[in-house]
């Protein structure tokens, strides 16, 4: 089957690209924004809160290797989205929890996944079914930030080791071999 793309917003960027590219099947992780009413917008823009973007990433991925449904469970599972337009301290609707369907077939996984990750805890996921919506890539400096400038990051060094952990914890089946 050929690769397929599915663009997520789960908080700051950086933190979803680091999960997704630990993931069997991921080929390619593209931070980016989406959803908003400006055309290219910059960072410093989408931070504003004014574009009306969410900070999101563009996964390709092999479905041979790992289902839409899987992918999104993960995404799910490795933010919160029961958080309102932010993730801990990162507070916005550039912030927000969302999934952006590139077809019919990923709205109905998306809505699915949903429902699977409200049926598992004891509060409702405040996930964004949104979309179609155009895409931008963000900045080259945002592409792969975790594996460069995010080890001297202290934000990062402090958000996104416990979610790689609640990936190898909570999803080892789908975690690459050297991650």
């Amino acid at each position: 089957m050929a690769k397929q793309q599915a663009i997520m917003a789960g908080g700051c960027f950086w933190c979803t690209e680091a999960v997704m590219n630990d993931v069997i099947g991921v080929d390619e992780v593209e931070s980016g924004y989406i959803g908003g009413d400006v055309s290219d917008p910059t960072y410093k823009q989408v931070c504003s809160g004014n574009t009306g973007h969410a900070e999101a990433v563009r996964v390709t991925f092999d479905p041979d290797r790992i289902a839409l449904a899987d992918l999104y469970d993960v995404f799910m599972g490795t933010h919160d989205p029961s958080q309102l337009n932010r993730q801990g301290n990162d507070v916005g609707t550039q912030y927000r929890s969302a999934i952006f369907p590139l077809d019919d077939e990923q709205r109905s996984e998306a809505e699915a996944a949903i429902e699977r990750w409200n049926a598992e805890h004891d509060k409702d996921a405040v996930t964004t079914i949104e979309g179609p919506a155009e895409w931008y890539p963000a900045e080259d400096y945002h592409q792969e930030y975790w594996t460069g400038e995010g080890q001297r990051n202290p934000y990062c060094q402090a958000v996104i080791p416990p979610k790689l952990m609640k990936l190898r914890k909570s999803f080892q089946k789908y975690l690459k071999e050297d991650a």
